[in-house]
């Protein structure tokens, strides 16, 4: 299924809770959050008749997302309910990592292929003050636990907040020669009032890392995922570099995806407030057929692009990262 602007449409990340066990200041907004009642999220059955249309209207690619996906009961029982669909080609998740631990092999054998986590520093003070609650050591252990499930590639999702400091940068410099991980750098995307702040960016940490004009830099050899990195590897290093650059240098040309979020709204682009209620339909008895239109009007309302580069300034979200999915 192509979009209004000829973009193959054939990746759903699918959010299963907005709660989580950290609080990351960028994704929670700093008032505080009340969750969204249990009854007011998609039920895992609702989940994979969503899935089962979406499919035949051409989603091959499905992402766990949350909130933190691990903190919801029964998820590794749907990973496999959907590997048992027979029709999609690769289940991904995002996590944090500290529930992965226990948790790791049963994914890995229900059919999860592969995880994104998230570690934007190896600084315990530093990690603590961006997760709020959270303990460096616990996602580090998932990582570790990644690794020997084979959920690879393993990729890391570093913001590039004030929290990120060159002592990072040499541990991932570490960790990308020795092991077969992708750390990725993730431009920091002014969303809300945070009260973290921008940290390095994308030229600095290539500068830092000596990326920045090194012809013997060679592109990395196919990187499985549908994201919009642009990733590098140096000769001998058994992992990559990755850069993600919503706004200085955005990819909304290639952009793949659509997002449903944990209440039932499918939404066609991150950062727009755009989203199609398609849980209330669902609930009220609609066809597949009724499910399959709904689907197409979330991708007539794709947009060519985001807002965040242009000089009106950035637009108002409604919803906080950790609502919307990621």
């Amino acid at each position: 299924m192509r979009d209004g602007h000829n973009r193959q449409i054939n990746y759903l990340r699918l959010s299963l809770t907005d709660r989580c066990n950290f609080r990351c200041v960028y994704c929670v907004p700093p008032q505080g959050k009340e969750w969204l009642e249990h009854s007011e999220i998609l039920t895992y059955e609702e989940m994979l008749r969503l899935i089962k249309v979406f499919n035949k209207a051409g989603i091959t690619k499905i992402r766990l997302t949350g909130g933190e996906p691990l903190v919801r009961k029964g998820v590794v029982e749907f990973v496999a309910a959907i590997k048992a669909l027979g029709v999609i080609e690769d289940i991904s998740m995002t996590t944090n990592g500290s529930l992965l631990p226990p948790l790791a092999n049963r994914l890995k054998t229900a059919g999860l292929n592969r995880v994104n986590i998230s570690l934007d520093t190896i600084n315990s003070a530093n990690f603590t003050q961006i997760t709020t609650c959270g303990r460096l050591d616990d996602t580090l252990s998932g990582i570790k636990s990644a690794l020997k499930a084979g959920l690879t590639p393993v990729k890391l999702n570093v913001v590039l907040t004030e929290a990120l400091t060159e002592s990072d940068l040499t541990y991932f410099t570490e960790l990308v020669y020795h092991q077969p991980i992708s750390v990725r750098f993730i431009e920091y995307m002014p969303i809300g009032n945070q009260p973290v702040q921008r940290g390095m960016d994308v030229a600095m940490v290539k500068k830092l890392l000596g990326l920045a004009g090194r012809e013997m830099l060679i592109p990395a050899s196919v990187i499985q995922g549908d994201g919009p990195a642009k990733y590098y590897r140096f000769p001998k290093y058994q992992g990559s570099f990755g850069f993600i650059t919503p706004i200085s240098e955005h990819f909304c040309e290639a952009c793949n995806r659509l997002r449903l979020t944990a209440d039932g709204h499918l939404r066609p682009c991150l950062l727009s407030n755009t989203e199609v209620d398609i849980k209330t339909p669902l609930r009220n008895g609609a066809s597949d057929n009724d499910l399959t239109e709904l689907f197409f009007t979330a991708i007539r309302e794709k947009p060519e692009g985001h807002s965040l580069c242009r000089a009106s300034g950035y637009p108002a979200f409604e919803r906080s990262m950790s609502q919307i999915g990621g």
